[in-house]
């Protein structure tokens, strides 16, 4: 039987509130922390991880968040390319010989 952490989920309405409280209140982050109940280092990634789009009060990705997405995304498209040129060289190296012959 494997001991696993059981990580809490904190919805997005949380969140918001809790970055609004770090906005709009004036204590400190780690004050916070502990008043909300939140592990020591939270609300500073939340703070990294999202913004607040004051439109519709509603998170958003940060856009350092979202270019690491797309950084990935693309990373993961790139090795597939790589992968089917390969294929492609050596399909064409072996009808290549074929015809040599």
């Amino acid at each position: 039987m494997s001991k696993r952490k059981k990580y809490r989920k904190f919805s997005k309405t949380f969140k918001l509130d809790a970055l609004q409280l770090l906005a709009n209140s004036g204590k400190s982050k780690s004050q916070i922390e502990r008043d909300l109940g939140i592990s020591p280092g939270l609300l500073g990634k939340w703070e990294d991880r999202y913004q607040i789009d004051e439109s519709n009060q509603s998170l958003t990705a940060s856009d350092m968040v979202a270019a690491e997405r797309e950084i990935r995304r693309l990373g993961r498209e790139l090795k597939i390319a790589k992968m089917e040129r390969d294929i492609l060289k050596k399909a064409v190296s072996i009808f290549s010989q074929e015809e040599e012959e």
